[in-house]
């Protein structure tokens, strides 16, 4: 599946717009400016996902994930090599002496993740005039194969994919991270139709 390049282009503004609202959302939070990267759009067979986020992070990795419902189906994450995500924790707590992502830590990791996705995912849909329904935000840290493997993407098999993604990073630390959104074939159709509306 090959998007033209007018597609690329709408979905690219789209998320980029989106994007700029989450990142905003940060940096209120952490009351630090947040460079964010160009969105990179396109669509991987479902097998390809694994190596291509693979390329962004590794080994272990914290990641808030909230499964949305509605004209289009899929996940949001919200993606953390572990060291990011207890600078990140450190930061939000004013507390220096965060070591490892406690239980605690994972509390307020998962809430400042349901702020940031919610921001994103609102985005979308008030681009889009729908409406999307949010699961809860989940926080797990585990091998990205592990979470790889546990995407849902709605009721959709996922054979394709379109991955959207972009590097975020605080300017005044070492705090790295992505924003990933994954839809299936239907949703991806459906949301392309949605565009040429716009």
């Amino acid at each position: 599946m090959i998007l033209t390049i007018e597609q690329q282009d709408g979905l690219a503004e789209l998320i980029n717009i989106a994007f700029s609202r989450t990142a905003a959302s940060l940096s209120e939070l952490t009351s630090q400016r947040v460079l964010l990267n160009v969105p990179d759009v396109a669509v991987y067979p479902s097998g390809e996902l694994v190596p291509t986020l693979a390329k962004m992070i590794h080994n272990d990795v914290a990641t808030i994930h909230q499964v949305f419902h509605g004209p289009m189906e899929g996940d949001a994450l919200l993606l953390l090599d572990y060291q990011s995500a207890v600078l990140l924790t450190e930061l939000l707590t004013n507390d220096s002496s965060v070591q490892r992502l406690d239980s605690s830590a994972r509390e307020v990791l998962t809430e400042v993740g349901n702020i940031l996705l919610n921001a994103c995912l609102s985005m979308f849909g008030d681009l889009l005039h729908t409406h999307l329904a949010f699961s809860v935000p989940r926080l797990k840290v585990e091998a990205l194969q592990i979470m790889l493997n546990q995407l849902i993407a709605g009721k959709e098999e996922l054979r394709y994919a379109l991955v959207i993604y972009t590097g975020f990073r605080l300017r005044s630390s070492a705090v790295n991270g992505y924003l990933v959104l994954v839809l299936g074939v239907a949703s991806l159709n459906r949301l392309l139709e949605a565009l040429e509306e716009a």
